[in-house]
């Protein structure tokens, strides 16, 4: 392992908070600390790098809070970074403080800000996914979304407890962006009986004809994913369209799905992820993001690490056998 040049590595949390950052950051504190190098945090994402707002990170304070979810550094979205000038003050930060390499934690537009950054910075960077939405290329699963989607079946669940109650059409809007897996993962294993998302086109019209009769006691469950391109008022006003009787409700779930404590794979996604970064890193790496494919650690190249804007074949064929 190449050690002789890293003496300080600086870690940051970006974009939405997910489930498992704490987790990810205490593996990269262990892993730093065993090479002897020493890691600071970045507070708030691009915003403190720019700032020059960071603390040192230790692995004893840091593993005492893998079991919450958020992020200990905050987190923050930074217009001033999208500019040359932004960068700049940046790069003095990283060289004032002599940072050797650079760990980012956050979604695929943390990483497209790391690659233009790299044109005016020379310093190694390694990406680690973290974004509830699942909807990154390179990995399999990201930060946070298996605990977003335990947080979404826990409430679901108890919905349809008072919709059976009343014989009521429950849609219920789930987090995502303009990525369907929240959806779709959620959706499937409550037994929804209409999933709707960005993904696919002929959901609605599967959904319509379904709810048009329904006249029983038993629960209509409708998930929507938030960025379902119909939206999940113009669905309420097209079942009552089709079904004017139909005893409707709708519930948002909103950002309690990124809130809570991290899914046992989370914090052990966390683990994994932040101990591969140092480990990719002293091995020679840069400009890479880790993830896990197959159950095993992988590295893609920032340029090749894009939105994912589909469902794997498997989901697509599941999402139409249980919504037909």
């Amino acid at each position: 392992m190449n050690t002789d040049k890293i003496k300080h590595i600086g870690v940051f949390t970006s974009g939405g908070d997910s489930p498992g950052m704490n987790a990810a950051l205490y593996a990269i504190a262990k892993s730093a600390e065993i090479n002897n190098i020493k890691l600071s945090g970045f507070r708030k994402g691009y915003e403190g790098l720019i700032d020059g707002d960071l603390v040192t990170l230790k692995s004893h304070e840091l593993q005492k809070i893998t079991h919450r979810g958020g992020t200990i550094l905050k987190t923050a979205r930074s217009e001033r970074f999208m500019t040359l000038e932004g960068r700049k003050k940046a790069l003095r930060t990283l060289q004032a403080n002599h940072i050797d390499a650079l760990i980012a934690i956050g979604g695929d537009g943390t990483f497209k800000g790391l690659l233009v950054f790299s044109k005016i910075c020379d310093i190694p960077f390694i990406g680690i996914p973290g974004t509830i939405d699942n909807d990154i290329s390179g990995t399999d699963y990201t930060l946070g979304f298996d605990s977003a989607v335990n947080t979404a079946i826990e409430n679901i669940d108890k919905i349809r407890d008072t919709a059976e109650s009343h014989d009521r059409v429950f849609i219920v809007e789930v987090m995502g962006r303009d990525s369907g897996y929240i959806g779709i993962h959620s959706g499937l294993v409550v037994g929804a009986n209409g999933i709707l998302i960005p993904e696919s086109t002929q959901d609605l019209t599967f959904l319509l004809e379904k709810v048009k009769n329904y006249d029983s006691e038993d629960a209509f469950l409708i998930i929507v994913s938030e960025g379902d391109e119909v939206g999940t008022d113009v669905v309420a006003s097209k079942i009552k369209e089709v079904n004017p009787k139909a005893d409707l409700r709708i519930t948002r779930l909103g950002h309690v799905q990124r809130g809570g404590n991290p899914s046992a794979f989370d914090r052990m996604l966390g683990i994994r992820l932040g101990a591969a970064s140092v480990d990719v890193l002293l091995r020679g790496s840069k400009n890479v993001m880790v993830g896990l494919y197959n159950n095993m650690i992988c590295t893609t190249s920032f340029q090749s690490v894009v939105k994912q804007h589909h469902i794997d074949e498997e989901l697509q064929d599941l999402l139409e056998l249980f919504g037909s």
